[in-house]
């Protein structure tokens, strides 16, 4: 008799799994479920302590509803991604596994660790099946002409949908409950030996996740485009925790978006397909991550990059963890950081930007403490969204993506409704005077209790494309 094991990683659901499907497809087959926790390498990894909190209760759900379905997931933890593959091979070796079953990561450490599974069980009779569930497109499915994955977005994009318009996209239900179930040493979800920190800030539950696609593209999406940069609204859809760590597949959010907006794929100036171009973003990003393992060695995408001379200022660097650079915008985004373990996409645009651009610090300093925050801290999402701020990654254009922080601040939170949830020092500020408090002050003959601003914008500019120059 067949006995499946299901290795679950970043893909914490039992609706749309694809490794789960395929391993509940032989009705007559014993599905055993499996998670081994390696906190020495979320620690390499820079894993935030929310992120980890996630993950557990998402963990101890998951556990629930597999044991309806009669499958019951094995919990393990240890050191490294080394010891994980020491564990699957026991295991496979314990309960007598014929078939392996898990979702293919694309970081380079994951790639190695899946390789060494690989190498470990080759000389066994147990078949292994891996599966692309985190992307709706295999990395290097979308390629030009030459057979090459695009290093420019929007061609990419272009193929990319042509792709989806022609490929069927199937969304599995959740197995049915197993006939065949088997006695396992399978106890409640234990504490990580890692630390934790709990957020209210995002609901808990694969059904509450679902909701929440369901809720957004029914009734925020017509207005995503216009309100979208607007930090202070709550006009995001909020999921990319859920998709980081697998609450929710892609293919998931692609068919309510169909369902809900039949062509939205043709429609690009709507607000369904603006939502879609975000998710194409975090697609292309996993192609590159695993195309050019480099992404995932601290190295830049364009080489002659590597010979910046970057200022490194410690002090710098610490005021602008702390939000206490003396931009408001800038401050406040990164209180929200540090306060919730998220931050408004166009907020992540402007503080990445002043890192490197106005403050002339390693792009790499900023990619680890967001890494080391965010609740959906994804390498290469994170990677790739840094890089594009740095003008080291595709798509680079020094010259075009140095923000202004002060325009940035009037541009997208003119009153400073934002700013005054972060930055309660500034309460007695007028809305118009929100993106520059220290003018108004000086005119007004005000001390305030918020320091000077750290940086001179305009001479910060022009350090930074002498530096970037002279690299190239």
């Amino acid at each position: 008799m067949a006995t499946h094991l299901v290795w679950f990683r970043n893909d914490l659901r039992v609706t749309d799994n694809l490794a789960l499907h395929h391993a509940c497809q032989d009705p007559d087959a014993t599905v055993i479920a499996i998670y081994i926790a390696t906190p020495k390498q979320w620690q390499q990894h820079d894993m935030s302590p929310r992120q980890a909190w996630f993950i557990h209760q998402h963990l101890a759900e998951l556990q629930n509803q597999l044991s309806t379905l009669n499958i019951p997931l094995l919990y393990q933890e240890t050191g490294t991604f080394d010891d994980a593959v020491s564990i699957i091979q026991s295991t496979c070796l314990q309960y007598q596994i014929t078939d392996l079953f898990y979702n293919k990561q694309y970081e380079w450490n994951e790639v190695q660790r899946d390789k060494a599974i690989a190498r470990q069980l080759a000389d066994s009779t147990i078949a292994l099946h891996g599966y692309d569930d985190s992307v709706l497109s295999a990395p290097g499915t979308i390629v030009n002409g030459s057979g090459k994955m695009y290093q420019v977005y929007t061609p990419f994009r272009n193929k990319y949908c042509d792709y989806l318009r022609h490929q069927p996209v199937e969304v599995y239900p959740k197995p049915k409950k197993r006939v065949q179930s088997v006695k396992v040493d399978s106890d409640a979800i234990k504490p990580f030996s890692y630390p934790c920190q709990k957020t209210d800030h995002f609901v808990i539950g694969e059904t509450q996740a679902i909701k929440c696609l369901q809720r957004f593209c029914q009734e925020q999406v017509d207005d995503y485009l216009k309100q979208r940069d607007i930090p202070f609204l709550d006009s995001t859809s909020h999921l990319s925790a859920y998709l980081t760590i697998g609450v929710l597949s892609p293919r998931q959010c692609f068919a309510r978006l169909k369902l809900e907006y039949p062509e939205f794929l043709d429609v690009t100036s709507s607000g369904a397909f603006g939502w879609f171009n975000q998710l194409i973003w975090r697609e292309f990003y996993r192609h590159l991550l695993f195309l050019f393992p480099k992404l995932s060695k601290n190295k830049p995408y364009i080489d002659w990059t590597q010979r910046i001379k970057w200022r490194n200022d410690k002090t710098d660097f610490t005021a602008w963890q702390k939000g206490l650079t003396g931009y408001p915008i800038v401050d406040a985004a990164m209180r929200q950081l540090n306060q919730t373990g998220w931050m408004h996409n166009r907020l992540r645009l402007i503080v990445s930007s002043f890192l490197v651009k106005d403050l002339m610090l390693d792009w790499r300093w900023g990619e680890r403490y967001f890494m080391s925050q965010l609740i959906d801290g994804d390498l290469a999402a994170n990677n790739g969204g840094w890089q594009w701020s740095a003008s080291t990654g595709t798509d680079a254009a020094p010259y075009f993506r140095i923000f202004n922080p002060s325009s940035q601040s009037k541009r997208f939170d003119p009153d400073g409704k934002f700013i005054r949830q972060y930055l309660p020092e500034l309460a007695d500020i007028p809305d118009d005077a929100m993106s520059d408090p220290h003018r108004w002050a000086k005119q007004n003959n005000v001390k305030l209790d918020y320091p000077e601003p750290i940086v001179e914008h305009n001479k910060a500019r022009q350090y930074t494309l002498a530096a970037f120059n002279a690299a190239k």
